[in-house]
């Protein structure tokens, strides 16, 4: 069973923190290293102008201890104009943060 120390926390709050998201912050998920390198994605036929295509990424599952693929889907955005910020894992001193994609409205 992996500990999550104060420090991983801590590191993974200001991460958080730092990052403009329009709805409550996600819960807090961390991992190991090393991160998979992004699966290749046959990117389907867009379904209309209003969609956005939004990646596919790895999410980390503690109580199997591995990382699996989570395919990319077409969306519609929240708003009009709002640019897609894609989720991400950010390497920290004792594994890796998750930060979840959301809609940047310009």
């Amino acid at each position: 069973m992996r500990v999550v120390h104060m420090r991983h926390l801590t590191f993974a709050v200001l991460l958080l923190a730092s990052t403009a998201c329009a709805s409550a912050p996600p819960p807090i998920v961390t991992a190991p290293p090393p991160v998979p390198a992004p699966a290749v994605e046959v990117v389907p036929v867009q379904p209309g102008p209003q969609f956005v295509w939004v990646p596919g990424h790895w999410t980390w599952r503690p109580r199997r201890a591995n990382y699996v693929w989570v395919p990319g889907k077409w969306i519609v955005p929240s708003s009009p104009g709002a640019v897609w910020v894609p989720a991400r894992w950010v390497s920290g001193p004792h594994g890796y943060a998750w930060v979840e994609g959301h809609w940047r409205v310009r």
